[in-house]
């Protein structure tokens, strides 16, 4: 139950202030039937019910089924089958995807039934597959580098955007966002982490981070080449007539029989994999096997709630919204648009996913608050421009979109490596349920309202604005965090030699502490281990010397970039070598900047300036 109670603590977050906003709205400027805005709050009380049970229920089993399926992964010893296992899962994921669901339904009513929810839902799932499967490999094999990797992948993307109508470059983008929501998330959170800690290596933490962006690259080559493959430039149709349903319970009853079908069906095939390979090969106890049963009947409740809640009275909402703040004012539209942007990111259960993950995997290393501030702001702006294409026609989605990702992708070669990840995946992560039901309800009644507008050009588009606002403002920060140091004066040093490691005769092992860059604790064992060393303890710090400092502009905040510290338990006659050892090696010197201490005896300090053939200590 407590598990339940923070869960649904964290969801009434989410969903008040938006609740607020809109009470606020209708007894003001905005004019609602009542039988509308009772269904919006009897909406709302079930979709935080919904989401609350949803968001339990992935925590119970999502995460234990991504954990197996991971080591699964990672222990395979052929390439066909990783590849055949990524594909799978990432494809069986995404077709349960609440978000996805939703936006295909979307898509459907607003092409008047050209374009199958069906149809997109299946073709983005193949994309998501297919791109988790290449993730996972580059990941395994640690090549390329994950800045190449996605340099290369979106270079794909901008090559295939002069040849796809605008219609399906909005739907395309907005598919990309609309896969990483509550439940794809954390289950491919689950998969990185598991597969990275499963590789270890220096490279761990910056693993742990990246797939879901990977993944969102998916969806967006795969309705790109739906379009170029089948020749459809265009789509073909009209949006049906939008026609608000009367009454307050008997929309939400006449849905929900519908809506648990389709959930079931969604939930069905990921769910079958996992007790297959529980059978074959898991062989999971009981106990721990209920709990993760319990966890699957809570998601599939859950999801049923909350997608019968969206469908009967949340989306009508934002959807009014939209079209009376249309009628009036154009400029109302762009500023409400900022701030609900500003609002809507802080509190997606996702991004708090990917908030849990940064602090586990860089134990406190990179400021939750500063990333959420991010993510605010960038998500702000890029909602504000959506209306703004809404309201001038002749302001276009890719204006933004392309030099945005390009930017991005060029900074993630500029950009802390821990960050390039952190910021695909939180392109990702901002583009939950509320974006995908209300924010996109609301960009759709601003544009059948305006009449330079088209619905399908710029009623779409939001939710891929939102998904590209974090990475670009996100790799801004990365380069700020690994560029900005403080430099101050180079203090005097004083030279030191081996002989200068005084040992106390009465002790038969001495601690040896060294502390370098993050990345670099495997390389200083395999030097210790050369000279006597039998083994070692790594932990993770943060610089604390004043040259190690980072200053962030304006927010005047101050971080300190991640160390890492090895411990060795030696016998006091090794102890020496190993340090001097330590100390000499050109690499920990000069990219680890190497810090050595022998316990009881004396401190050993070697500067990465010092690069001279004489052991150095600060003075």
């Amino acid at each position: 139950m407590s598990l339940l109670f923070e869960k649904t603590k964290e969801v009434l977050r989410t969903l008040l202030p938006v609740f607020i906003i809109v009470l606020l709205l209708c007894f003001t400027i905005v004019d609602v039937e009542a039988d509308v805005l009772t269904r919006f709050i009897v909406g709302s009380i079930m979709l935080l019910i919904g989401l609350a049970i949803f968001l339990c229920g992935v925590d119970l089993s999502m995460h234990p089924i991504g954990d197996h399926m991971s080591t699964e992964m990672a222990t395979s010893k052929t390439p066909l089958k990783i590849a055949f296992l990524s594909f799978l899962l990432g494809f069986l994921i995404t077709v349960a995807e609440p978000d996805l669901l939703i936006l295909g339904n979307q898509i459907e009513e607003a092409s008047g039934g050209t374009l199958s929810a069906l149809v997109i839902v299946y073709m983005v799932s193949i994309g998501v597959g297919t791109m988790i499967a290449f993730g996972v490999f580059r990941l395994l094999g640690d090549k390329p580098s994950f800045s190449i990797f996605m340099a290369i992948t979106y270079g794909v993307i901008f090559i295939l955007v002069p040849f796809v109508a605008e219609e399906f470059l909005a739907i395309s983008f907005d598919a990309s966002g609309a896969t990483t929501g509550a439940l794809t998330t954390p289950f491919v959170l689950a998969i990185s982490l598991g597969l990275s800690k499963m590789k270890g290596g220096k490279s761990a933490e910056e693993n742990s981070f990246g797939l879901v962006g990977v993944m969102s690259a998916g969806p967006i080559l795969a309705v790109m080449l739906m379009s170029i493959i089948s020749g459809q430039k265009n789509i073909q149709g009209e949006a049906s007539e939008y026609i608000m349903a009367e009454g307050v319970f008997g929309p939400i009853i006449h849905i929900f029989p519908e809506i648990l079908f389709e959930s079931l069906i969604a939930l069905l095939p990921i769910v079958i994999l996992f007790f297959i390979y529980n059978f074959a090969k898991f062989k999971i106890p009981n106990d721990e096997l209920w709990g993760i049963v319990k966890g699957l009947i809570l998601t599939l409740m859950g999801l049923t709630i909350f997608l019968t809640a969206v469908n009967s009275g949340f989306m009508d909402m934002g959807r009014i919204i939209g079209i009376e703040i249309g009628k009036m004012s154009p400029w109302i539209l762009v500023a409400l648009g900022f701030v609900f942007g500003l609002i809507v990111v802080l509190v997606e259960p996702a991004v708090h996913v990917l908030g849990e993950q940064i602090e586990e995997v860089t134990s406190g290393h990179i400021p939750i608050g500063l990333i959420r501030g991010t993510l605010s702001i960038g998500v702000g702006i890029a909602i504000a421009l959506s209306m703004l294409r809404i309201v001038v026609p002749e302001v276009k989605l890719w204006y933004f979109l392309i030099p945005g990702f390009l930017i991005a992708v060029l900074l993630s070669f500029k950009s802390d490596p821990v960050f390039v990840g952190i910021a695909y995946d939180a392109g990702g992560v901002a583009s939950g349920p509320m974006t995908a039901t209300f924010v996109l309800a609301f960009a759709q009644g601003a544009a059948t309202i305006v009449d330079t507008a088209d619905v399908l050009v710029d009623g779409f588009g939001v939710i891929a604005m939102v998904a590209m606002a974090p990475v670009f403002s996100i790799m801004i920060l990365g380069t700020v965090f690994r560029h900005k140091r403080i430099e101050i004066p180079a203090i005097a040093k004083k030279a030191v030699v081996s002989s200068h490691l005084v040992e106390e005769v009465n002790l038969d092992h001495v601690c040896i502490m060294a502390i370098v860059n993050r990345g670099l604790a495997d390389k200083a064992v395999d030097v210790a281990r050369q000279s006597g060393a039998k083994g070692a303890t790594i932990m993770r710090g943060r610089g604390t010397a004043e040259h190690d400092r980072v200053m962030l502009p304006l927010l005047h905040l101050e971080l300190q970039p991640e160390k890492e510290i090895v411990w060795f338990i030696t016998a006091t006659h090794v102890s020496a070598p190993i340090a001097n050892s330590l100390l000499n090696d050109p690499l920990l010197n000069q990219d680890g900047e190497i810090t050595v201490f022998i316990s009881p005896t004396e401190a050993m300090v070697r500067s990465f300036t010092a690069m001279n053939s004489s052991n150095t200590t600060k003075g």
